[in-house]
């Protein structure tokens, strides 16, 4: 009896082709790339490279994405199935089956299908884990181990996670061939939905989740607080989605079938109405993709601009080769800097744009309505964090003296109270009321000199030059009375970059930053002195280079696997959208065809009904793109990517390439829905 049922699974899945190849593909695809992941989790030979250990964790991370991916992607394609099965299993049960018998068929149909997908996915999961690590290695420059790797910890956590979810797909399809009864299982291909009403309630509420997304993505301008509200704004607008695809679609269609000079034409007729009659699932499957898309468009672009981007970031954050920060009063900054500069004279390295200066950083709460800027926590204790965080400003406190100096300019200030600024992003008031000091805006600067300060780069900031070191001292005593010992300090700074292309001087610039802070680690403080050693931290962009590269590239590889699974997730939607649409809507445009209706105008009706269906969600997802755009791009801030073109560039070619894939899988999904409508 077995090999009865056995035989019969078999046959039902070579018969089946058309529906299980992709389904199988898609497991194929999901298991082999969560392989990859979980076998460079593990590879022993990774954390020998450079930032090895940073991108593991990353692709630990990855793990966790993949596995509920897979959960939810593998159910819902899952589903498509099922229906498309469900009037097969009502054939058998009329014709005597038991229903324990149907469900014996379906369970060595979901083992075969298991063990296939498993056998080829791990197979090329395996292939090309290969390919991956010798690209990581080749990206972090390290070494190439020769041999042919298997990791069995993967292999053991793949057959586990899709055992588990094989296994749940089953006890569901079993579950829904025991509640139907047989005439109900027969009859499911050719049921629909009922013509929904219109909820205007759930339609609205749509529009103000999706405008309250799109509100706090264009409005949150500060990107410590678009990083805190982002998942947020991406929880509105998938709300926003499904209740605009479904409420609100429906209520648009209500309105389109009202308007009789645009629903009685033959083509508007027919595809308003098959879409309204069981717009339900159709509003969901096209919400799915729109997202879908979204993520894609999202994820591949964002990425892609940091792994271009990786230079960039690290001049950004090292302006110069060698930085030296310490706090200003510290007496061995200046043995600090001799022992840099005569680290480099023995590598015969020569320095050039060589800049030294204080600067004090202070962070305060701008309070519009009093035109100042708090600094007492009790001030602003009030405030959410995301108001604070969008009305926080940061400033960098320089002496003119300083800035003549570094900048080689000849510029004066009258008074005590007047300040030059050079604003990252601009300062909306002409003067800085800080602590008890008003600050008169004299001027502007075009330029500063090299600053590694992350702060007014990341946060709304902006260099101000003050008078003399009086006025700095005052900042800087104020500040310590509102925050005690979590107060910031007057920092002294010595930049330098080095003369000759960096990278053929790479081992003597190492070497020399090396030897450096060998030297810097064992000085000692003199008597009287409140310092253990120095205070000095010393920064070379070489070296930092290489750790901006690991952290990247796995950011990089993760995004682009996962990128992959998304566009997988999207095209295997649409097909089996058009697949069991075309099949529910043969019988329904042979009737038409039976009344009257000319072969030319049912192809107008399906090009009509199929267009709106596919792009409806592409162009939403371009909206949602143009809107989250300058949001991505503050949190990108805070990952070191400050090229605003570079991002737009990215976001705007991963658009027209997703966009021209879109189209060619439009052409084959119409062509599919058109050959099973006209049969």
């Amino acid at each position: 009896m077995s090999r009865i049922y056995s035989g019969m699974a078999f046959t039902n899945i070579r018969r089946g082709r058309r529906t299980y190849l992709p389904y199988m593909m898609s497991c194929i695809m999901t298991i082999s790339i969560y392989y990859i992941i979980c076998s460079l989790a593990t590879n022993e030979n990774l954390p020998d490279m450079w930032g090895g250990n940073i991108i593991q964790s990353y692709m630990g991370f990855g793990q966790i994405i993949v596995s509920i991916f897979a959960f939810i992607f593998l159910f819902y394609i899952n589903s498509f199935l099922l229906k498309r099965r469900k009037s097969e299993f009502g054939l058998y049960n009329i014709l005597g089956m038991e229903k324990r018998h149907i469900a014996r068929i379906v369970l060595m149909e979901t083992f075969f299908t298991y063990v296939l997908v498993m056998a080829a996915g791990i197979l090329a999961g395996t292939l090309l884990d290969k390919l991956m690590y010798l690209l990581l290695a080749k990206a972090l420059g390290g070494a190439l181990p020769i041999g042919f790797y298997v990791s069995w910890t993967a292999i053991f956590k793949a057959l586990g996670l899709f055992g588990l979810i094989f296994l749940l797909i089953l006890a569901n399809s079993v579950r829904q061939i025991y509640k139907s009864g047989p005439a109900e299982l027969l009859r499911s291909e050719n049921t629909g939905e009922r013509e929904p009403k219109a909820k205007w309630v759930l339609a609205v509420l749509g529009i103000i989740c999706l405008g309250s997304g799109y509100y706090i993505a264009v409005t949150t301008t500060n990107p410590v607080a678009a990083f805190a509200m982002f998942f947020v704004a991406v929880i509105l607008v998938i709300i926003g989605t499904y209740l605009v695809f479904t409420a609100g679609s429906i209520a648009l269609l209500k309105l389109m079938k009202k308007n009789r000079s645009y629903y009685y034409k033959t083509k508007h007729f027919i595809g308003v109405s098959s879409m309204m009659y069981r717009m339900k699932r159709n509003a969901v499957g096209l919400a799915n993709i729109c997202i879908l898309s979204t993520m894609v468009l999202v994820m591949i672009s964002a990425v892609l601009s940091i792994y271009v981007g990786i230079g960039d970031s690290v001049k950004q954050r090292y302006p110069e080769e060698f930085t030296i920060s310490s706090m200003a009063d510290d007496p061995l900054n200046i043995d600090v800097t001799e022992i840099l500069e005569s680290s480099l004279a023995e590598e015969g390295l020569k320095t050039k744009n060589t800049v030294s200066y204080e600067d004090l950083s202070i962070s305060a709460v701008y309070e519009e309505d009093e035109d100042r800027f708090i600094t007492d926590t009790d001030a602003y204790g009030g405030l959410s964090a995301i108001q604070a965080y969008n009305r926080i400003h940061t400033f960098v406190f320089v002496t003119l003296d300083d800035y003549n100096r570094c900048m080689g300019t000849d510029l004066s200030l009258e008074g005590a109270d007047e300040v030059l600024i050079y604003p990252h992003d601009s300062l909306d008031t002409g003067a800085i009321n800080i602590f008890d000091l008003h600050l008169q805006v004299a001027g502007t600067v075009d330029e500063f000199m090299p600053s590694s300060n992350m702060a007014a780069n990341v946060m709304n900031g902006s260099y101000v030059i003050v008078k003399d070191n009086a006025v700095l001292d005052a900042l800087c005593g104020f500040n310590e009375e509102v925050y005690g010992e979590y107060s910031s300090y007057i920092q002294y700074n010595y930049l330098t970059d080095v003369a000759g292309d960096p990278e053929d001087n790479r081992d003597a610039i190492i070497r020399a930053r090396d030897n450096a802070a060998a030297e810097i680690a064992a000085l000692e403080s003199p008597e009287g002195s409140p310092f253990q050693g120095s205070t000095a931290s010393l920064s070379c962009r070489t070296l930092e280079a290489e750790s901006f590269g690991s952290d990247f590239t796995g950011l990089f590889f993760v995004g682009i696997f996962l990128g992959l699974l998304f566009l997988m997730a999207t095209v295997l939607i649409m097909y089996y959208k058009q697949l069991t649409e075309g099949y529910e809507d043969r019988k329904r445009f042979e009737i038409l065809q039976n009344v009257g209706m000319s072969h030319r105008e049912v192809r107008k009706s399906i090009n009509s009904q199929v267009l709106l269906i596919f792009f409806l969600p592409l162009v939403t997802a371009g909206v949602h793109v143009a809107f989250d755009f300058p949001f991505i791009y503050r949190v990108l801030n805070l990952l070191g990517l400050f090229n605003l073109k570079l991002f737009a560039l990215s976001t705007a070619g991963c658009f027209l390439v997703f966009t021209v894939f879109y189209i060619i899988v439009y052409v084959m999904t119409s062509r599919l829905y058109y050959r099973i409508v006209k049969k």
